[in-house]
């Protein structure tokens, strides 16, 4: 049984995401919570909160799901849109500046042993 949780128009940048999913695909839930807790990365606050989601989808789904057996099956990080912003420059010019968003999504299965 797999389950799902996405967080949509997260406000980090997709890259900056991605280092953190590198980290814990294929992990187990519980060992990638830890991780993800002492992270000293920005993104590992978003990840944390989609496998969060993601582990309380699981128990809504199946109250006899064993949380120590969920692994993380699929993580990825997709980009949203970006938000573009005008900084004034000198001589009446301006320059871009791109907010990028992204989409976080952690797919879990339980292991069976």
């Amino acid at each position: 049984m797999e389950t799902t949780a996405i967080i949509r128009y997260a406000r980090i940048t997709p890259r900056k995401a991605r280092r953190v999913i590198d980290l814990i695909r294929g992990k187990k839930a519980t060992e990638a919570m830890v991780l993800l807790k002492y992270m000293p990365y920005r993104g590992a606050k978003f990840v944390e909160k989609a496998l969060k989601s993601a582990i309380a989808n699981a128990e809504q789904r199946d109250n006899k799901v064993d949380i120590d057996n969920l692994k993380i099956v699929k993580a990825m990080v997709d980009q949203g849109p970006m938000m573009k912003r005008l900084e004034p420059r000198a001589m009446g010019r301006a320059n871009i500046i791109k907010k990028r968003t992204c989409h976080i999504k952690i797919i879990l299965s339980e292991e069976r042993s």
